[in-house]
């Protein structure tokens, strides 16, 4: 009984977080120029929403790391070490993935603005 118990404690825990999460995944910008045809203005404004979304994903992940702590801390004893360190590798993918995505669209920016200067030299 103590194994269903427990189980449905993190399913509950689980639904509680996803049905209450205060943590919006952020958004990437839209499409990025094209550093072979792009003008100064169109890459400004593209390293702009690039920077509004490192900060977007910044708030995101402090945000992951409350909503981690106040799950665990709500919780109480009730939680067994298994449930947290389930509820923690949770979070660290939601984490990763946010990272990941930032790290992408940043290299995708940063060979555009590669190109963009490379065809200033020619």
């Amino acid at each position: 009984m103590r194994p269903i118990l427990a189980c449905s404690l993190l399913a509950a825990l689980t639904v509680t977080a996803t049905a209450g999460a205060e943590c919006i995944y952020p958004e990437a910008p839209g499409a990025l120029p094209d550093g072979n045809t792009a003008s100064q203005e169109e890459m400004v404004t593209a390293m702009q929403g690039l920077k509004d979304y490192d900060a977007a994903v910044t708030a995101y992940l402090s945000c992951l790391e409350m909503e981690t702590s106040t799950q665990i801390a709500e919780a109480g004893e009730e939680l067994t070490e298994e449930q947290v360190t389930q509820i923690k590798a949770i979070q660290v993918k939601k984490h990763n993935a946010a990272v990941e995505a930032l790290e992408t669209r940043a290299s995708q920016f940063n060979e555009q603005v590669r190109i963009f200067k490379d065809r200033d030299k020619s």
